[in-house]
């Protein structure tokens, strides 16, 4: 393409050039880079990652990791036969210090991919003048591909002003510079979950208020409801049913105002530090959608049939789009569509696509739930087995949970996995390359697992599924 002449535009001209460097934008560059294309991404952080790697993600799950150690050697570490003498200690300072070495490591990871593959790093904000050219602090650089990758924020909750100290998001979350005495956590998701863990361990009173009557509500009502017991029996406690009315900070910390969802009287709690953890929302400020003719649904999302947006040239993946905000759906997008635009015929199955709460034990999920399948009217037969009765998890001191396996009545495929227990989020792969392939419970049954192993949980709920599990 000749730009030359053109007035404010640069002389250099792009196949794809990507807004936003998170997951799903970093990746669909990379990916695209590798098909031979000459790909450019917009980032305007001062380190590439988005929110996920720089805020979100990774720093969180650094401070599980922590905190769970910190726990472990206060009280975990005896029944094993190791002996702390005197107090343990906490160097929160040091323990903030190291998430963001996690962090440093990660982004600048990201930063040595773009050089390897020739990828173009625009720094600054992005704004799409018209279809073919996006603006990067106002200097125009042409390109045959836009894609919009730009995230998602957390939701507002009205009446609760964030100023990021008191009344904080997932970001202030992960600075608070002391144990709060009082956590109150607004919102039982996978956020609000994992950073309440975080400060609960550290030895904060962690208080969750959430509008629904369960916890985790996309997630397998038993799953949900042994998750919330064994918070529970950790030391989380839990309003459910319950809307925040408003907030008033003072001198000691922050009021709210708690009124029953279906009706009933006011009441207040005081909280030290009140976390917002009500979700997200895509982020598409000052991309210039409505001025480009790109469309938007009822949710504020880019409405998008395989990737493409309602403007020829324009595409979007990850949280801007719909489906689950996960980073790892938001790569999978980017690979997808850098394969698309190579020409190629990419499949992308959302159904294989696991969640997973990281707390301690993790929550992991792929496929239908229980309540889903019933209604839909597909009849399944569900295997169990209890960590208890595995003999790995018997040596780890760490029983609690169980795997859960769903499968078609009629043909045996396995349908939906739940696991709740030790390294979930791991062992929740092979069951989504399961669903992916097709595979009966049968197929994972039949399936020499290594012993001992977490794995032969899974195993054993497989068998399950046809009523003859060996160790139960």
């Amino acid at each position: 393409m000749d730009t030359e002449g053109a007035a404010g535009m640069s002389d250099t001209a792009f196949d794809v050039i990507v807004i936003g460097g998170g997951p799903g934008g970093y990746v669909c560059a990379i990916r695209s880079a590798q098909l031979g294309m000459r790909v450019a991404c917009v980032e305007r952080r001062a380190t590439l990652g988005g929110t996920c790697l720089n805020i979100g993600c990774i720093p969180s799950k650094a401070l599980l990791q922590s905190s769970e150690k910190y726990e472990e050697a206060r009280h975990g570490l005896a029944a094993h036969g190791v002996v702390v003498n005197g107090d343990v200690a906490l160097d929160l300072a040091r323990m903030l210090a190291r998430k963001q070495e996690v962090v440093a490591a990660n982004v600048s990871g990201i930063e040595f991919l773009f050089r390897k593959n020739k990828v173009t790093w625009l720094k600054g904000t992005g704004r799409i003048a018209a279809p073919g050219v996006v603006e990067v602090d106002g200097v125009a650089h042409t390109t045959r591909h836009i894609v919009i990758a730009t995230g998602s924020e957390s939701v507002d909750l009205p009446g609760v002003e964030v100023d990021e100290k008191r009344i904080v998001t997932s970001t202030g979350g992960l600075e608070l510079d002391r144990v709060p005495g009082h956590l109150v956590v607004i919102g039982g998701g996978y956020i609000g979950l994992e950073l309440g863990s975080v400060w609960r361990r550290l030895g904060a009173k962690v208080t969750v208020v959430e509008l629904l009557d369960r916890i985790v509500p996309s997630m397998d009502g038993e799953v949900a409801r042994h998750f919330q017991r064994i918070l529970a029996r950790q030391g989380m406690s839990f309003r459910l049913g319950t809307r925040v009315a408003g907030a008033r900070r003072t001198n000691e910390g922050v009021v709210l105002t708690l009124e029953p969802a279906k009706g009933g009287a006011a009441e207040e709690i005081t909280a030290d530090v009140v976390l917002v953890a009500v979700g997200r929302r895509p982020y598409t400020a000052g991309l210039n959608l409505e001025g480009v003719g790109v469309a938007l649904d009822e949710r504020g999302r880019v409405r998008t049939e395989g990737f493409a947006t309602t403007v020829p040239g324009i595409w979007a993946i990850g949280d801007v789009i719909a489906g689950p905000m996960l980073a790892h759906k938001a790569e999978e997008e980017g690979v997808a569509l850098a394969e698309r635009l190579a020409g190629q015929h990419p499949h992308l199955n959302y159904d294989a696509i696991p969640g997973v709460v990281y707390t301690a034990p993790e929550v992991a999920a792929v496929g239908a739930t229980e309540e889903q399948l019933k209604e839909r009217g597909i009849a399944f037969r569900a295997g169990k087995f209890p960590f208890s009765a595995n003999g790995r998890a018997r040596a780890m001191g760490e029983t609690e949970g169980f795997v859960k396996i769903l499968a078609d009545a009629a043909t045996d495929r396995i349908l939906g996995a739940h696991i709740i227990g030790p390294d979930a989020g791991t062992l929740i792969a092979e069951l989504a390359l399961a669903i992916e392939f097709s595979a009966s419970a049968e197929d994972v049954a039949r399936t020499s697992h290594a012993h001992p192993s977490l794995n032969e949980a899974v195993k054993e709920a497989a068998l399950a599924v046809a009523g003859r599990p060996i160790h139960i």
